[in-house]
């Protein structure tokens, strides 16, 4: 008889044999989505027996993962924040690193204060709506290239409530956007440099899109073009926040700076790699700027 712990340590080896980072984790999640149990279950009741349904939706879950399919793509959705997301092959899988990007937006607006953000390449729309689940006053406008991404964003809004303070648009960046009309501008555009795919684990070359991925010859493409337009879509003295890729916090932050941009600082993630870089639109007094980005320091 297959038991939850046994069919949870099978699977732990397929997984670690075929290379998957946390087999054991992995394994849990598949297992949870196959049995329809939860982790409390498989703990407290390890001898459970697997029905055959289970076990055969178990191997195919197996399989697909042992090939390095990533989790999130098998069962369909991902946590971020605080809101769980639906993901597709159409999407960047939501990772924890972009939680940063959250944090530091989150801490430039009180909780009741009402803006209007911007999130240019939006995806699933991770960052838009754990900002809006977040800040009941604020409204997002998500734009992206990908009709197809935008469909699993405007589903996302849907499912968690906020469809009626977020609004997606299919555009090429900041094009045909009104100059001075956000208060904040957020983007997590793509930043591996073309020939640095090749090199990416599987998950990520194999199954997220390039077109999400692909930043140019040295990484900084997106941001060239970016710097400029996320300047002059801000308010006076309003803020942007960007990630960025390990090593580019220097040249992200002189490609700001040269656009009109003040108080520009990288902050880390968790991890201590350079994560985010943010600042404001210059133009506006000193003091207006000081309580846009909420009197709290960029460098941590």
């Amino acid at each position: 008889m297959t038991t939850l712990v046994s069919a949870w340590g099978q699977a732990r080896q397929r997984l670690q044999a075929a290379g998957a980072d946390s087999p054991a984790i992995d394994a849990r999640l598949l297992l949870e989505a196959a049995a329809q149990v939860s982790r409390a279950d498989i703990l407290a009741d390890p001898q459970r027996a697997l029905g055959a349904a289970a076990a055969r939706r178990l191997e195919a879950f197996v399989a697909r993962r042992e090939a390095r399919e990533p989790v999130s793509q098998i069962l369909g959705r991902r946590g971020f924040w605080n809101i769980v997301l639906k993901v597709s092959r159409e999407v960047l899988t939501p990772r924890p690193e972009t939680e940063t990007l959250v944090e530091v937006a989150l801490a430039a607006f009180a909780p009741d204060r009402a803006f209007a953000m911007l999130d240019l390449g939006v995806g699933s729309g991770a960052i838009l709506l754990a900002i809006l689940a977040e800040r009941p006053g604020a409204t997002g406008l998500g734009v992206d290239i990908s009709g197809a991404a935008l469909a699993v964003a405007r589903d996302n809004a849907a499912t968690l409530g906020l469809a009626a303070r977020a609004a997606f648009v299919r555009g090429d960046w900041t094009a045909g956007l009104a100059s001075g009309s956000f208060d904040l501008v957020l983007a997590n555009p793509p930043y591996v440099a073309t020939a640095e795919i090749a090199r990416l684990a599987p998950e990520v070359r194999d199954h997220e899109p390039r077109l999400a991925l692909d930043g140019g010859a040295d990484g900084l493409g997106a941001y060239r073009r970016l710097a400029p337009e996320i300047l002059r879509v801000l308010k006076p003295g309003a803020v942007f926040a960007l990630e960025i890729g390990p090593g580019q916090g220097a040249a992200v932050s002189a490609l700001l700076r040269r656009a009109g941009a003040a108080q520009v600082a990288v902050h880390p993630d968790l991890g201590g790699r350079e994560r985010v870089v943010a600042g404001v639109r210059r133009a506006a007094p000193a003091r207006a700027a000081k309580k846009a980005l909420g009197n709290a320091p960029l460098n941590r």
